[in-house]
């Protein structure tokens, strides 16, 4: 009787209830209870090799005195693995695959200790394992249940229910607490008995709405020959589980509303659409309406309630460009977690990326954030890690109309259970096919909020908009007047200039006539006026067409208007401006940005695309379109980056300029016809909703009624 007190079950100094507040739930309850106990039995939701970590001087005597384990936890299936069994596949032939994919690519040195230790067990005869899952209605769902039963060699028992996984997160990291039955008492005798009877229920498949499946066969080989592979004395050193004292365990970070932060309601509303989609969809939303910021709150809905189950989550963040991504960065620190930038030499984040994804593998990290370039994330390293990661992912695509090309699209993981495409204007232009796969993969449409109502309900601000035409002088009417007879026989030939291959002969001309438009003179001479008018004026953008002038062939190409621009603005007029362009470094845009912002410093900025998408300027309050494309997403972008609210901006102003033939010119009126047309739904489309819609019709009805145009 005297053994039995001093080594037993009975014989701990057992609580009716650990919580993390009050002390270390492993040194206080799981080690001593090993330590006492010759079986363990535990259903959980998950499991994770390094739980046994944590358990390491109780395992030893527990091993040491012959116990035994049993472990019922969840798969991990994919969305791949819940269609093939909803449709017939092998039960067993699926989680078969989902064990061994969890095996397998792993590199992290904890991981794989770990494993070992598992591998050990299982080889000896100390621990079996059995999978299960919850099918009901035909659909498959998680095991989520919590119970645990140790006995000792006198038959004593102790059952326990809680909220911790047996992860390192679920049981040191997270704030958690569990209920203690002894069995020879009066009180909870008959409770730990019931669990007890509960789990062997489950280890025989014999619960309604579970299926518990034995553990594969393939997938025991490979932990058994991990478990050879690996040293027996790497496991980490958890000679502080056993002090009397409780530990103070950092709380791992998670994503959190900023503080002073509160959503509006159309983007409280925009993610409850998407989640009631399952996750998947785009999100339509005007340029300047908080599309990051929304995106951001559907990725902390996803987290907390992954978090509840105690499943970490990697949110994997697409931008097109490198300043975007540390746009990105920045919005993502808002919401309490240090992303990783991916871009540039692989070798700055593979093993930070890595390293966050075997620490949430260990339960250690709730959330992994990788926000990526598209060229990065499409290329074969980061395409390998994609390619073996198991955990839950959810993929957010900021600009995601640049996805829909072949490249990308194909590069897109198929097993991201979450997906959320971003964009004012999801359609590719001209390009049914990429638009199709970018709604095969994303969703449809959840949620749209229009220009015209994201103005009205003050999340966008007011503007006025001013079209000025100018006409092409008699060089210009000339190569204009030769460029549109070429196009119109390709047109004759049954061409379409709006199907038209950018890289096929239709398509250069096209380019040498928007060309001839963009570059027109009489557009500075235009511009100067406006500029005059504004030369005392901040927070000015000014888009310039691309390239230098076109000219006659054997000619050399004419000016770049950027360069006259600068020359204007700066030396003529003395308005202190800088170019924004492509070569201009990440660090020196930053700056300018800055510079821009305080607006005490920086009157414009001067760029020809760099400015189109995601960058985040919302004081610029003056826009001058010199040149635009006819896609819609270029001026929409535009429109809605002068559109932003700032403190003290209550209107913007647009001008934009529009280039037409010379009165007269000898030009085929049809084809002519057909190619303004776009010109003018441009025009309409911006001034339909700006606050002087009167000065947009009077502007354009000469043109309008020339080429018999009225009823646009």
């Amino acid at each position: 009787m005297t053994s039995r007190v001093t080594s037993g079950l009975r014989s701990l100094d057992l609580d009716d209830r650990y919580r993390s507040d009050r002390e270390d739930v492993v040194a206080r309850f799981y080690v001593p209870a090993f330590s006492a106990a010759t079986t363990y039995s535990r259903a959980v939701g998950y499991f994770t090799s390094t739980s046994l970590a944590l358990y390491a001087r109780g395992i030893e005597r527990f091993v040491a005195r012959g116990g035994s384990m049993r472990l019922i936890a969840s798969p991990h299936l994919d969305e791949g693995d819940i269609a093939d069994i909803s449709h017939g596949y092998s039960v067993r032939d699926v989680i078969t695959r989902a064990t061994i994919r969890e095996l397998e690519g792993i590199e992290n040195d904890r991981v794989l200790d770990g494993l070992g230790q598992v591998g050990r067990l299982i080889a000896d005869g100390h621990l079996d394992i059995k999978l299960a899952f919850v099918v009901r209605d035909d659909r498959i769902g998680i095991y989520h249940e919590k119970i645990g039963v140790f006995r000792d060699e006198y038959g004593d028992l102790v059952a326990f229910t809680g909220s911790s996984n047996e992860t390192l997160g679920g049981l040191v990291a997270n704030f958690e607490s569990i209920e203690v039955y002894r069995g020879w008492t009066e009180s909870d005798g008959a409770r730990a008995l019931r669990l007890e009877s509960d789990f062997e229920d489950l280890w025989a498949d014999r619960t309604s709405m579970l299926s518990v499946e034995p553990f594969p066969d393939v997938a025991r080989e490979r932990l058994i020959e991990i478990g050879r592979e690996r040293p027996t004395t790497t496991l980490p050193d958890r000679e502080h589980v056993l002090e009397e004292r409780p530990q103070v365990v950092p709380k791992p970070k998670r994503l959190t509303l900023p503080p002073g932060f509160l959503p509006r309601d159309y983007q409280r509303a925009a993610v409850e659409a998407w989640l009631r989609n399952r996750g998947r969809g785009f999100l339509a939303m005007a340029t300047g309406t908080g599309k990051t910021k929304t995106a951001l709150l559907a990725a902390t809905a996803v987290g907390n309630a992954l978090r509840d189950r105690e499943e970490p989550l990697v949110v994997l963040i697409l931008a097109p460009l490198q300043h975007l991504v540390d746009q990105w960065v920045t919005d993502v620190e808002a919401f309490g977690i240090t992303p990783i930038p991916v871009y540039e030499s692989s070798s700055k984040w593979v093993p930070r990326v890595e390293d966050q994804i075997g620490q949430a593998r260990l339960g250690q990290r709730p959330v992994v954030v990788l926000i990526a370039t598209n060229a990065s994330f499409s290329g074969p390293k980061f395409q390998e890690i994609l390619g073996r990661l198991t955990l839950q992912l959810m993929v957010i695509a900021d600009e995601a109309h640049n996805l829909g090309s072949t490249r990308y699209n194909a590069a897109l993981p198929a097993n991201a259970t979450y997906r959320l495409g971003l964009s004012a204007t999801p359609e590719r232009w001209h390009d049914e096919i990429g638009t199709k796969a970018l709604f095969d993969y994303f969703g449809p449409i959840v949620f749209e909020l229009g220009l015209g109502e994201a103005i009205n309900m003050g999340a966008l601000c007011r503007y006025t908009y001013h079209p000025r035409l100018v006409e092409l002088d008699d060089q210009e009417t000339e190569l204009y007047t030769e460029l549109t007879a070429k196009i119109a026989r390709f047109i004759a030939a049954g061409d379409s200039p709006d199907d038209a291959d950018p890289n096929s002969p239709l398509g250069f001309l096209l380019r040498e006539r928007a060309g001839v438009t963009g570059h027109a003179a009489g557009k500075l001479a235009a511009l100067r006026v406006d500029l005059e008018a504004h030369r005392h004026s901040w927070f000015q953008l000014i888009y310039c067409a691309e390239g230098r002038r076109p000219t006659p062939p054997g000619q050399d190409r004419g000016p770049n208007q950027l360069v006259e621009v600068m020359r204007m603005a700066g030396n003529e007029l003395g308005i202190s401006a800088h170019q924004y362009i492509s070569q201009t470094s990440r660090t020196d845009r930053k700056v300018l940005l800055r510079r821009f912002g305080s607006g005490d410093d920086l009157q414009a900025l001067v760029a020809m695309r760099c400015l189109d998408e995601g960058v985040d300027i919302p004081d610029s309050q003056v826009g001058y379109l010199l040149a635009s494309s006819s896609n819609p997403r270029q001026f929409v972008q535009r429109r809605g980056r002068l559109l932003r609210r700032a403190e003290g901006k209550n209107r913007a102003e647009i001008y934009d300029y529009l280039a037409v033939p010379k009165a007269g010119a000898p030009i085929n009126f049809e084809v002519e016809r057909a190619l303004l047309i776009r010109e003018i739904e441009r025009a309409n489309e911006f001034g339909k909703l700006s606050e002087n819609y009167g000065e947009t019709l009077d502007a354009l009805r000469p043109l309008r009624d020339q080429y018999h145009l009225m009823d646009l």
